[in-house]
């Protein structure tokens, strides 16, 4: 699992998302949800035309810990890996997967894994709108 939770600047294809749920994946769960963060080209009635994510030295680490404490509050299988450079509509930037013997826990785990991560883990996004601005989100 060291591999896949990682920030990275690698593009997170479906091979990507794949390796995710693979790290989570077990015999006895039956339910494996995972979520992908995606680019959209609007936020707040703004055109965004990209994002820059950057990203601190550490957010590997940090990343890490908010896995294994998600993990450890669920008891649940939980991975995640975040992109960081540029990114386009469509990209990929999250790809978070849990598992767990039922839907619902495993639901219940990948949201809280999504949150943390957006609260905890330190990266940051520049968005650039159509308009020419850009504006700073997570700082």
């Amino acid at each position: 699992m060291d591999q896949v939770v990682r920030v990275t600047q690698d593009v997170l294809d479906d091979a990507v998302g794949r390796a995710v749920e693979a790290a989570v994946a077990a015999p006895e769960c039956g339910a494996v949800v995972t979520f992908r963060g995606v680019v959209r080209d609007d936020d707040g009635g703004r055109d965004v035309t990209s994002l820059d994510y950057e990203a601190h030295p550490d957010a590997t680490a940090v990343l890490e810990k908010v896995c294994q404490a998600v993990a450890a509050e669920t008891g649940l299988r939980v991975a995640a890996t975040h992109r960081y450079g540029h990114l386009e509509v469509g990209d990929v930037a999250l790809v978070a997967a849990a598992s767990a013997g039922h839907r619902k826990e495993a639901f219940e785990a990948c949201s809280l894994l999504v949150e943390r991560i957006k609260a905890e883990v330190p990266i940051w996004k520049k968005q650039q709108f159509t308009d020419g601005e850009s504006e700073w989100v997570g700082l």
